[in-house]
């Protein structure tokens, strides 16, 4: 039986560019690295995202492919991108899924964990 998967990693910056703390906007960027880690050639078609600010507020994204792009990933192979993200407090969080399809068609979602969205230098 085929195994369709997508395993996540992410790096988290902080955008000084999309930061204004008097108008309580804070931005972060954040790479993702999508690579996949089933046994059959899948093609990522959407994206799901719940942004959590500090004071619990939340934002919902859903959307086809990731920077207009829906890569079709082999085995083995991965695809990285860089999107951003504003909230309304200097530190969130961030967590979602990449809904994929395999060449026979059977669709799969993959979960991406809850990561972080903060300013490392700041968390000390």
């Amino acid at each position: 039986m085929a195994r369709p998967q997508f395993t996540s990693t992410v790096a988290v910056r902080p955008l000084p560019e999309q930061t204004e703390p008097s108008e309580e906007r804070w931005g972060f960027a954040y790479t993702i690295t999508i690579a996949n880690t089933g046994d059959v050639p899948a093609q990522l078609i959407a994206r799901h995202w719940v942004i959590t600010d500090h004071r619990g507020q939340t934002q919902e994204v859903r959307g086809l492919g990731v920077v207009g792009h829906q890569p079709l990933l082999q085995p083995g192979e991965q695809f990285e991108y860089t999107s951003w993200a504003q909230i309304a407090t200097p530190q969130g969080s961030m967590r979602g899924a990449f809904i994929g399809i395999t060449e026979d068609a059977q669709w799969f979602e993959s979960t991406v964990p809850e990561f972080m969205l903060a300013d490392a230098a700041m968390l000390h």
